[in-house]
């Protein structure tokens, strides 16, 4: 019996979690359960819940990667600027994910070419990507001048969001990618033990920088949507700690901080359970600054109970 639940635990740890947070949720606040407020929530969570899977599949092979937010706002920045230059939507989007994109393949580049630490590599990436955006900006933001752009983060689809929608249709594929090819079983054989994974002949250079490729054209992805809410993109705050929120419900989904081990379905309720989180601190009235409090003792436990499975 103690076996089956300790199996049960480990397989289902972040349901479990979920649920009971939600319970708990609806007992303390009966706002909580409005429509309008669990809609709400989804929409607040898209963004990072497409960076989040990504960051899975980076830490799934061993890695991570802390350039996200200041790559979004670069690639955001960018986009922006092709977009009102050249007029057209279309443009706009694929500079984002063409710059997104790059950027991931430059941190692949130095992890797997230039034996940089994933840690050093991607914080040097950081850096300078928001550096860039910056000096682009002039510091400031900058705001799109073609009509219809907006309507990509504020249209829905019956009740839903299209930004939820997006976020969803995500997951399904990145789903598909770690458990129905070759390249996300060699991402986990690499998470693993890359040793091992370089003996059976897996091309672990190659893994490497399309791992990293990947989050970087999600993270364009997630910097549309952010662009298009509002119709423009700060520079110095867009994409701020977006690394902390997705690294948080990555962990909290029960990837392993080591690689090889994790579920894109776990990253989906780690990024649930953050908002349902963040939604309870602010129907509180819980000051926001104690927010960031909050998710790092969440990462903090998470860790815990993983050393301990």
């Amino acid at each position: 019996m103690k076996s089956r639940l300790s199996w049960l635990w480990s397989e289902y740890s972040v349901i479990i979690a979920f649920i009971i947070i939600f319970i708990a949720a609806s007992v303390m606040n009966p706002r909580f359960l409005d429509i309008n407020n669990q809609l709400n929530i989804l929409m607040q969570v898209s963004i990072i819940g497409i960076i989040a899977l990504g960051m899975t599949v980076v830490m799934l092979s061993g890695g991570i990667d802390l350039s996200v937010g200041s790559v979004l706002a670069l690639a955001g920045v960018i986009s922006v600027l092709a977009l009102n230059a050249s007029g057209s939507i279309l443009i706009g989007v694929f500079t984002a994910l063409l710059v997104g994109a790059f950027a991931g393949f430059l941190n692949g580049l130095m992890v797997a070419k230039g034996r940089i630490a994933s840690f050093i590599a991607t914080l040097g990436m950081m850096a300078a990507a928001r550096s860039i955006a910056l000096y682009i900006a002039e510091g400031g933001s900058v705001s799109g001048e073609v009509s219809g752009f907006t309507a990509i983060a504020n249209n829905n689809v019956w009740i839903f969001d299209l930004p939820v929608l997006i976020f969803f249709a995500m997951a399904v594929l990145i789903y598909i990618v770690m458990h129905k090819t070759r390249f996300g079983r060699y991402v986990y054989a690499l998470g693993s033990n890359e040793k091992a994974a370089m003996l059976s002949a897996i091309r672990v250079d190659r893994i490497k920088i399309g791992v990293y490729t990947l989050i970087g054209t999600l993270v364009g992805v997630a910097a549309v949507i952010e662009t298009s809410r509002l119709n423009s993109i700060s520079s110095s705050s867009s994409g701020a700690q977006y690394e902390l929120d997705a690294i948080a419900a990555v962990i909290i989904g029960g990837t392993r901080m080591t690689g090889g081990r994790g579920k894109i379905i776990g990253t989906i309720f780690g990024i649930l359970i953050l908002g349902i989180l963040n939604n309870m601190m602010n129907l509180m009235n819980v000051s926001p600054h104690l927010q960031g409090f909050v998710k790092g003792l969440i990462i903090i436990i998470a860790v815990v109970f993983q050393k301990r499975e």
